[in-house]
């Protein structure tokens, strides 16, 4: 008698997850559907194929892709080039430093983590994001002594 009624328990069980499961999966079906599209700008091609964004729009978010420095110069000269691309890149998908949410900076090399903080300071405004500076081991790609991408808001 037991193990009958585990069994009519396990198959009433077993229906109930089914429908739910199928209600849920119809919902996320439909949320997926009724979420916008991201949108791209500033697509980087590599032998006529798309790699990667500068920028990624999605809702009211904006992600921007590492930026570098690839030229001669020492860390802050490196550092004073890239937040002035990010600069453009935030504003050319309708944001600002200012709206900045979250940064990561990756150094070449930690020794360059003081040069880099006074480059660094005050260019998000009095109200800075979050952020995560890591030393890259191998260094950053392209020969930049450093790169930062970010998250802001539009």
């Amino acid at each position: 008698m037991k193990t009958e009624r585990r069994s009519i328990l396990k198959k009433l069980f077993a229906s109930v997850a089914g429908v739910t499961g199928l209600g849920m999966a119809s919902s996320q079906a439909k949320a997926l559907e009724a979420a916008p599209e991201k949108e791209v700008g500033n697509v980087v091609n590599h032998q006529d194929v798309p790699l990667f964004s500068g920028h990624t729009k999605f809702n009211n978010l904006v992600f921007i892709a590492g930026k570098g420095a690839h030229f001669e110069g020492d860390i802050t000269a490196h550092t004073k080039h890239v937040l002035d691309e990010v600069e453009k890149e935030l504003i050319a998908a309708g944001s600002s430093m200012q709206k900045v949410l979250k940064v990561s900076v990756l150094l070449h090399d930690l020794n360059d983590y003081k040069a880099m903080n006074e480059a660094y300071k005050g260019r998000f405004g009095d109200k800075p994001p979050v952020r995560t500076t890591v030393a890259v081991y191998g260094g950053v790609p392209g020969n930049s002594l450093v790169e930062i991408d970010c998250i802001a808001y539009i």
